[in-house]
């Protein structure tokens, strides 16, 4: 059986939401779908509110209740079908993601073991024939095939093969 290594944040878990909500909670201003989608979150920020994004994502709750990326669960019980899964999240950067990132996999995808799931820094170390990810960093030591999906981060990054939605990854892998 094929193994397919999946990514959590911008993949199927939606950060830049829960950066969105925060930022309105905390300065009052709210970014449209169409400017949370064409750039990172970061460029959306004056200079003096950079210091944010830190802030939120080492923040207990950060990860907590995070939305689903649309059409992520249903193709990934799909392609569980056919592959074995893991959803492989950077999470060492952010140690107070673990639990409830863990959580969150044990709520939305259920039928993922914890065996499964691998927290890590450099996902070369996963031993799998595709890794989906938004970050192209991840795709350089990585032997298996790199998919990008597509992220407001990475709309002008180059690579051979891209899926902006998980119906195109439904395509490409079933």
């Amino acid at each position: 059986m094929k193994r397919i290594a999946i990514d959590m944040d911008e993949v199927i878990a939606d950060a830049n939401i829960r950066f969105a909500e925060w930022y309105k909670r905390d300065k009052g201003i709210e970014f449209t779908h169409e400017q949370l989608n064409s750039k990172k979150f970061s460029e959306l920020l004056p200079a003096d509110h950079q210091y944010l994004i830190k802030e939120y994502v080492y923040h207990d709750d950060f990860f907590v209740d995070l939305e689903l990326i649309p059409g992520c669960q249903e193709v990934i019980e799909d392609l569980y079908e056919k592959y074995e899964i893991f959803i492989t999240t950077a999470a060492m950067e952010f140690p107070n993601s673990l639990l409830p990132k863990l959580a969150w996999l044990g709520k939305h995808f259920p039928y993922i073991s914890w065996t499964n799931i691998v927290f890590c820094g450099d996902k070369s170390i996963i031993n799998a024939d595709y890794l989906i990810d938004d970050n192209v960093k991840h795709f350089k030591r990585f032997v298996g095939q790199g998919i990008l999906f597509t992220a407001s981060h990475n709309h002008d990054v180059e690579w051979d093969v891209r899926v902006n939605t998980w119906d195109d990854v439904r395509k490409l892998l079933l």
